[in-house]
């Protein structure tokens, strides 16, 4: 598993319609709250934040920009 790091992109892997969000939603870690607990902020195309909650590593996909020079 990726580690998960300030300001990491990650996606949802599971459905939080409690929270009003849905599996592959994107946000940022914006705080390491515990070892693998996760303050993540969501914020919509106008920069506004439309949720913001602690989340397990275990809820999230880290998602990357750039190839891994690992990768086969």
């Amino acid at each position: 598993m990726a580690q998960i790091e300030l300001l990491s992109v990650v996606a949802l892997v599971e459905d939080m319609l409690e929270k009003g969000l849905l599996r592959g939603q994107v946000g940022t870690v914006v705080e390491s709250l515990a070892p693998g607990v996760y303050e993540v902020e969501f914020i919509d195309d106008s920069g506004r934040t439309y949720a913001s909650l602690a989340l397990h590593a275990s809820q999230l996909l880290r998602l990357h920009h750039e190839p891994s020079h690992q990768a086969a």
